[in-house]
């Protein structure tokens, strides 16, 4: 008896509309005194209150379950991106019901809005779907699904604790990489700003000899399969297969400047992953390397299938320094491990000028054995204010500053180009595309 007086008293919760009701007794029993002709209404008034206050208590509490709430959560969350979960709701009443959710959700999210409103006919069931957006990897612990219930009477509200607690890894956004290699296999890259890369010459990698067909290229015709057959063959070539990508990350403090709520190290660690499965795609091998102040993963180029989610686990795991990049160990790296010629993706940041003549030198020798590809970022925000009217004299000082800056930016692409080492000076919200774009590119061409 005790605990069910005890689970009654924690899970009760009086309503505006008891609240008003009790306020109009009040009343009534003050103005009772000024005009006594009112009588006994104003003690009618408030034992009606109270009877319906008994048969509201008596509906919701008459039994143990009267409602269900389960949540429906994604094995795993993609970083930077929607996710879509749910609140699942049954109604085991005989009646309906007015229902109120709270989600517990990480306080990573930082969000204290999560309340949902809904109504339940007898034996109805709903599924209740919101979006979250993580910003950071790692792991996110959600807590209990807390349900509160009225009947039609609406002077009470029960509570209902689902222990929903569970939880829950951001992996870098796999949901981007589903995207682009639905559009790679689909030939609909051109779609999402993928641009199409007219091809010089064609691969010398021989596939097949087939029939001519209108349009096929004449000066592939092979004479002698022709004398043979009797009719017009050509030789089919395909594009080079098996070609190394690496990239290559860096995860010193240069990398931990936050654009919309990311590092751009998580951008680079979003793009490194749709670059390799797209590479994959291609039937290219990918590998990775991370770097900072000392050595961090190293995983060489491979096509199996299970490669790609190895790749997944150890991005997942990786996090900003906060010591420069040893380019000198870098560069050992790199002759040890890459064999043969392969296109490196370097992702890293360079503010100024004298970032870049420090690692310049390194950056040479690794151009001389591979295809070297130097990923940086350009700062929107310093952009916005070099394009924007100085109001004043200070604002002259900030625009000039600002400009500053961004032509050391152009000076930095200017001067790997000098050397012969290709770069990429990005958005963070264009990586990806523009890092896809350069590969297609670079594959178009046979640089490689």
């Amino acid at each position: 008896m005790k605990n069910i007086i005890s689970l009654f008293y924690k899970n009760l919760f009086l309503t505006n509309r008891l609240f008003t009701g009790l306020a109009c007794c009040v009343v009534l029993f003050l103005l009772s005194f000024f005009f006594p002709w009112m009588g006994i209404i104003p003690e009618l008034v408030f034992w009606a209150l109270v009877i319906l206050f008994v048969i509201d208590v008596l509906m919701l509490y008459k039994t143990s379950k009267g409602v269900f709430a389960k949540r429906h959560a994604p094995e795993r969350l993609s970083n930077s991106d929607n996710n879509e979960l749910g609140i699942y709701l049954e109604n085991w009443y005989t009646f309906n019901i007015s229902v109120g959710i709270i989600d517990e959700i990480p306080f990573q999210f930082q969000k204290r809005d999560i309340w949902f409103k809904t109504n339940l006919k007898p034996r109805e069931r709903k599924l209740i779907n919101y979006m979250l957006r993580p910003t950071q990897r790692g792991e996110y612990e959600f807590g209990d699904v807390r349900v509160y219930v009225k009947s039609p009477l609406g002077l009470i509200r029960r509570r209902y604790n689902f222990d929903q607690a569970e939880t829950l890894p951001v992996y870098p956004s796999f949901l981007q990489m589903r995207k682009y290699e639905l559009m790679a296999i689909s030939n609909r890259l051109t779609d999402i700003g993928i641009k199409k890369i007219r091809r010089i010459g064609h691969s010398m990698e021989f596939e097949q000899v087939k029939n001519y067909v209108a349009g096929d290229d004449y000066r592939t015709i092979n004479w002698k399969a022709t004398a043979r057959q009797g009719n017009l063959m050509v030789n089919s070539y395909t594009d080079e297969k098996s070609q190394h990508v690496y990239c290559v990350i860096d995860k010193s403090r240069a990398m931990k400047m936050p654009f919309d709520g990311l590092s751009l190290l998580d951008y680079a660690i979003n793009a490194s992953l749709v670059l390799s499965n797209v590479a994959l795609l291609k039937e290219d091998k990918a590998g990775l390397v991370t770097i900072s102040e000392k050595l961090g993963a190293v995983i060489p180029a491979d096509k199996r299938p299970a490669h790609l989610n190895k790749i997944l686990e150890v991005l997942y795991k990786e996090k900003t320094r906060y010591l420069e990049t040893n380019m000198e160990l870098l560069y050992s790296t790199i002759r040890k491990v890459i064999k043969q010629r392969s296109l490196v993706v370097f992702f890293t940041n360079y503010e100024s000028l004298n970032a870049l003549n420090r690692q310049l030198p390194f950056l040479k020798r690794i151009a001389k054995y591979h295809l070297l590809l130097v990923v940086f970022f350009e700062n929107t925000e310093l952009k916005k204010l070099s394009e924007e009217t100085a109001p004043n004299v200070e604002g002259i000082y900030i625009k000039t500053i600002a400009e500053k800056f961004a032509y050391d930016k152009k000076l930095i692409v200017k001067e790997l180009t000098k050397h012969g080492i290709q770069s990429i000076l990005s958005a963070p919200q264009n990586l990806t595309i523009n890092t896809i774009n350069k590969y297609l590119e670079i594959k178009a061409k046979q640089k490689l």
